[in-house]
């Protein structure tokens, strides 16, 4: 009885002593609906407060209210907020890690600019909401613990910024939004979680794929994001290069290939230097120089696209305007879209 207790206490001692920051955003986790024609609108930045006793338990939580947006109003500009914020609490001795709150429809975006630019020794954990905290089965708040317990286990160390939803663990840079209400919305497609929460424990099934690490600065360039369909033609190019973007992305078929008629567009963006990165469109896979028939991957390769290493279209926006602010020569270009 007495060994048990000493071990109780000790086991409190620890937990107590690692800290973990929680800074939040805003988006569902902190919203609430006050009637059905207003819908899920009304945000307070003093509901996640609620949750202080409930996160006490498994550290010395602190929380900052950084800013209260809803994710689709997330720019860059906030990711690189963000960042800033983590990274200056990570800096703390005392700091065991961090967790950020966040709307979902943006949120991959924003882990993985994190994971680009943010050291991997300290744990970054980001979580959020599928339902508002006044809805049935609001999964805010268990979310919430969850990404706290995660954030102040050793075995996150190293790992990257990670995303914590519904009992599993993601990395930032595989995890994508799969549907659009379900509290399991986030998945990673091919890969799978990274780990899993249960009642009693935090286990990871494998490490995370590390990527050359940005400087952390606010993007200035802008990159538009194309997805391909068929019959599509070059306009949407077009108008990229009228609207003088710093870059482009372009969401490609199957394993790299492109309708004809979008060619003389594409030509035209990399003779005035505009550099294309290409993705695929599909859930799982990666874009490859495998077919050589007109727009097909072996050409477009071969004209000066880069190829992405497989991650979807909107982490490679957000990689490209990291890039940019570093150099916006090709190769070096490249270079950070090879691991």
């Amino acid at each position: 009885m007495i060994y048990t207790e000493q071990v109780q206490r000790q086991k409190g001692f620890e937990m107590m002593n690692k800290k973990v920051i929680v800074i939040t955003t805003g988006g569902t986790i902190e919203m609430s609906q006050a009637n059905e024609a207003e819908g899920i609108r009304i945000q307070d930045q003093h509901t996640l407060q609620k949750t202080l006793p409930l996160l006490n338990q498994y550290a010395n939580v602190e929380m900052e209210h950084l800013f209260n947006l809803p994710s689709p109003h997330i720019t860059p500009a906030e990711m690189a907020q963000i960042a800033r914020r983590v990274e200056k609490y990570l800096d703390r001795e005392e700091v065991k890690g961090a967790v950020i709150t966040h709307g979902t429809d943006t949120l991959e975006e924003t882990a993985y600019f994190l994971d680009l630019v943010l050291p991997k020794n300290k744990p970054v954990v980001v979580t959020g909401a599928m339902r508002s905290h006044n809805e049935l089965g609001a999964d805010g708040p268990y979310n919430l613990v969850n990404a706290v317990r995660v954030a102040s286990h050793n075995n996150a160390d190293r790992k990257g910024t990670l995303v914590v939803f519904n009992d599993e663990i993601h990395s930032a840079r595989t995890v994508t939004k799969t549907h659009s209400s379900n509290i399991a919305t986030f998945q990673s497609p091919g890969l799978g979680p990274m780990g899993v929460i249960t009642k009693k424990n935090v286990i990871f099934y494998r490490e995370a794929l590390y990527e050359k690490q940005l400087p952390l600065n606010t993007p200035s360039h802008q990159v538009a994001l194309i997805k391909t369909a068929a019959g599509m033609d070059d306009s949407i190019i077009e108008w990229a290069i009228a609207q003088k973007m710093g870059g482009i992305v372009i969401e490609a078929l199957g394993q790299g290939n492109v309708p004809p008629m979008m060619l003389p567009g594409i030509r035209k963006a990399l003779a005035q230097r505009i550099p294309i990165v290409l993705v695929s469109r599909c859930f799982n896979g990666t874009v490859l120089d495998t077919y050589g028939y007109e727009g097909g991957g072996k050409q477009l390769k071969e004209m000066g696209i880069i190829f992405s290493n497989g991650i979807n279209g909107q982490k490679a926006r957000i990689k490209l305007m990291l890039a940019l602010e570093m150099t916006t020569d090709r190769q070096r270009l490249e270079a950070y879209f090879h691991m």
